[in-house]
């Protein structure tokens, strides 16, 4: 698991299994049970928090990394690889980052 990596999720009802984008650092992912991830939704907003991703981002439909839902999920319950996002879409990442949390 790293930064960056889109994975499945499965969420308390009455959510359901997502992807998510993996964004704890990855120099301390080892010694946590527990990592920081943004929610991967098919609502699409069109807003400044949200980074679109689609198949040639290798999801398999177009879709929102939604950073206005940012959370801390076990580590344990982390699913499989869907893809791996790329240098210039983590920097659309970093932005709306900033942008969810006013900075």
């Amino acid at each position: 698991m790293k930064r960056g990596e889109v994975r499945w999720y499965k969420f308390k009802k009455p959510d359901k299994k997502r992807p998510v984008l993996i964004l704890t650092r990855d120099s301390i992912l080892e010694y946590l049970g527990e990592v920081t991830v943004a929610p991967i939704t098919s609502t699409i907003r069109n807003i400044p928090s949200e980074v679109i991703l689609s198949k040639s981002d290798g999801m398999p439909a177009d879709c929102v990394i939604n950073f206005d839902h940012i959370q801390t999920v076990s580590k344990k319950k982390i699913g499989s690889l869907i893809t791996t996002l790329t240098h210039e879409k983590l920097r659309e990442v970093c932005a709306a980052i900033l942008f969810s949390i006013d900075l």
